[in-house]
């Protein structure tokens, strides 16, 4: 019979560390407090809002409309449909 013990302990160090670079940036997060799977969570979770906080500081938009731009002119008020398709249906006899 094979006895199995799970041993909780306290960890001082963070087991958790990752550094990237965003452009000429970068950046250091470190998983400070819970067991592993916490500190993967919490890294994911810094690193994701720096990345969002690098996006916003550094998005310039070039003359990007905030609508889809529509192809038709004021002119037009015709709205054209696809005419209906019948499909064929062959009887197997």
């Amino acid at each position: 019979m094979m006895e199995v013990q799970i041993q909780e302990s306290v960890v001082c160090r963070p087991q958790v560390k990752v550094q990237f670079q965003l452009g000429s940036e970068t950046y250091s997060v470190s998983g400070n407090k819970g067991i592993l799977s916490e500190q993967l969570v919490s890294v994911k979770e810094e690193s994701m809002a720096i990345l969002k906080d690098f996006i916003t500081k550094h998005n310039v938009p070039n003359d990007v409309p905030d609508e889809p731009i529509e192809d038709s002119s004021e002119d037009d008020g015709e709205i054209l449909e696809k005419p209906q398709v019948k499909s064929k249906k062959t009887k197997l006899t």
